[in-house]
């Protein structure tokens, strides 16, 4: 069975799009099962694949239908991200400022 978990996943012939998922797709993430306990290493397996960021790639490269309602949410939010770190961009560059002049 640990065969063939490390088949599945650190097959160099499986890409996406992101150069850092090629990456960490050719090192591959290996799980070994002791004890014959499967459930254990699944759960250790997702564990890893969400530290590593594989999970969140993955989820991106999906092409399945997104409903409206999740769009205009996801573009909401991404306007909220933008809105946000352009204000913290606006207040660093003021603090260096002064900073810079000795205020």
């Amino acid at each position: 069975m640990n065969s063939i978990a490390r088949t599945i996943f650190s097959r160099p012939g499986i890409t996406l799009k992101s150069p850092s998922f090629e990456l960490q797709q050719w090192r591959g993430i290996r799980v070994k099962i002791r004890y014959g306990n499967l459930e254990q290493a699944l759960t250790i397996l997702q564990r890893q694949m969400q530290s590593s960021g594989i999970e969140r790639l993955i989820k991106r490269e999906q092409t399945h239908h997104i409903k409206n309602s999740e769009k205009r949410d996801l573009a909401r939010k991404n306007l909220e991200r933008k809105i946000r770190s352009q204000d913290l961009a606006r207040k660093l560059k003021t603090i260096l400022i002064k900073k810079v002049r000795g205020l």
